[in-house]
């Protein structure tokens, strides 16, 4: 018989367990870990225990339910059940130290750009504005203006790249896919180097975004007519908390 590639772990808090305990699943590097919480415990705590099993610090883990979790919220309240699949992403000390430990590139100071060479904004660039000039599309998510929401439990869909453009966050593999008419991009979360994004003039509630899918900016992935509301947590989701620092 082929040995599964996913392993299963036993865990539980110590003590009996009671009325108020659940049991769920916690996945995280493609590990599945049964662990028994408190439904009123906070999602702060259960990622202080989590800690202890994954080696990920709390401050650098992401908990996906239904979305986003959010730390003063309690397992009930974030939807946990019995039988529940939590996901986990984060990195560990380990990962962040071995990025900060890369050989940084010296620039001469007769080579930096002044600060006059500060490149335009996004939408008044020529490969933008030849986009943005076509219009809102008729069928894009409501956007709305200096709000923050986590990720609907449903795709994004409505923008455009060279075409449509729907994405959707498969938190089970750590991608996200990038859906086009013609074809369907199955990206790993890990390998995005990092996002840009602006809000689009005169349409502040939307942005575009930039996904940067190798080293150099020639390889960023643009995306137009994202709400605004959601850009945050696309970031967060994708690249991590641990990113901001």
């Amino acid at each position: 018989m082929e040995e599964k590639q996913d392993i299963l772990e036993e865990l539980t808090l110590p003590g009996n367990v009671t009325a108020k305990d659940v049991e769920f699943k916690v996945v995280f590097n493609k590990k599945k870990y049964d662990v028994i919480f408190n439904l009123d415990s906070t999602i702060a705590q259960l990622k202080e225990h989590l800690h202890t099993i994954i080696g990920v610090p709390k401050e650098m883990q992401k908990l996906m339910v239904k979305g986003l979790a959010h730390d003063d919220k309690s397992l009930r309240d974030s939807g946990i059940i019995s039988g529940s699949k939590v996901m986990v992403i984060g990195s560990t000390f380990d990962d962040v130290l071995a990025l900060s430990h890369q050989t940084a590139t010296w620039i001469p100071e007769d080579k930096l750009k002044p600060a006059s060479a500060i490149k335009e904004p996004l939408c008044h660039q020529k490969i933008h504005k030849k986009v943005l000039d076509k219009g809102l599309p008729e069928d894009v998510m409501p956007g709305v203006k200096n709000a923050k929401e986590g990720l609907p439990p449903h795709p994004l869909n409505g923008m455009c790249s060279r075409g449509k453009v729907r994405l959707t966050f498969k938190m089970e593999n750590d991608q996200i896919w990038i859906g086009t008419k013609e074809r369907t991009e199955k990206i790993s979360m890990s390998s995005i180097k990092t996002i840009v994004n602006e809000p689009i003039e005169g349409h502040e509630e939307y942005h575009i975004i930039g996904i940067q899918l190798g080293p150099t900016e020639a390889s960023r992935y643009w995306i137009y007519w994202i709400p605004c509301q959601y850009v945050d947590a696309i970031k967060e989701t994708i690249l991590g908390k641990w990113h901001y620092f």
